[in-house]
């Protein structure tokens, strides 16, 4: 815990600060994307964000479902109607 109480205490608050908002940005991301290409789902994507930024590869998979989302329903109208 010193080497830690030591780090905080000789870094720089605005570095922590822009460091942190990084973080926050990235955790983030796949909500941000939703915004854009599926705004249906995405609460349910801000709410799958919280979790799945503790792993890349659940992270990754909700940054599929931001950006495929309204693709697939896309893919759903073009079969349904007639040719």
């Amino acid at each position: 815990m010193d080497a830690l109480s030591q780090f905080f205490a000789t870094t720089d608050p605005m570095l922590l600060m822009v460091v942190g908002a990084l973080v926050l940005l990235t955790w983030f991301l796949p909500a941000l994307v939703a915004l854009v290409f599926n705004r249906k789902q995405f609460k349910l994507i801000l709410l799958a964000c919280v979790p799945a930024g503790l792993s890349l590869i659940a992270w990754s998979g909700v940054m599929v479902w931001a950006l495929t989302g309204n693709m697939v329903n896309r893919f759903r109208k073009k079969a349904v109607e007639p040719v």
